[in-house]
């Protein structure tokens, strides 16, 4: 199955939140430059913490502030529940090629939204020097996505290459 041959649907930023929930979403871009986005944002997880808009805008101000940790929680609480939502095993390293091509078509999209958190998940691990880990996810999105499609293979080899250097 070729990742990019799909119709986008179902999109996770398609998905409406409450009125209030999006209010605090717009609030907290607004106060991103002063620092001061991450209340807004928590008062939004809490009234919608199965929301991928808010777990997506939880993780982005988690990242760009270098709240690597904090990022890497959301980060893993978002691909838990698109994860329940396909079906997929719990632990990323059971899922297989054959999970996706059993997948209905109209899943693609969310297939590729779990794939792509898996990726950022991989980053940010790489970023916090649990290379072996990072690796370990990167080789498993390549054997998922022979075609490169998500852009995995360009982090395994600067993943091998910051290995190489720290043997």
């Amino acid at each position: 199955m070729d990742l990019l041959d799909f119709e986008a649907k179902d999109l996770y930023f398609q998905q409406e939140d409450s009125q209030e929930v999006q209010e605090l979403i717009a609030f907290a871009s607004e106060l991103y430059a002063s620092g001061e986005a991450e209340l807004p944002l928590l008062r939004a997880y809490l009234r919608a913490p199965e929301s991928l808009n808010v777990l997506v805008a939880l993780n982005r101000f988690y990242y760009y502030q270098h709240r690597l940790t904090e990022a890497l929680l959301i980060a893993e609480k978002a691909l838990t529940l698109i994860r329940e939502d396909l079906g997929f095993p719990a632990d990323w390293q059971l899922v297989t090629l054959q999970h996706i091509t059993d997948a209905p078509k109209e899943a693609l999209t969310r297939i590729r939204l779990y794939l792509f958190t898996l990726k950022s998940i991989g980053f940010l691990h790489m970023r916090m020097e649990n290379l072996a880990l990072s690796k370990g996810i990167f080789e498993k999105l390549l054997s998922l996505d022979a075609k490169n499609r998500i852009g995995a293979e360009g982090l395994l080899e600067l993943v091998d290459q910051r290995l190489a250097v720290t043997v």
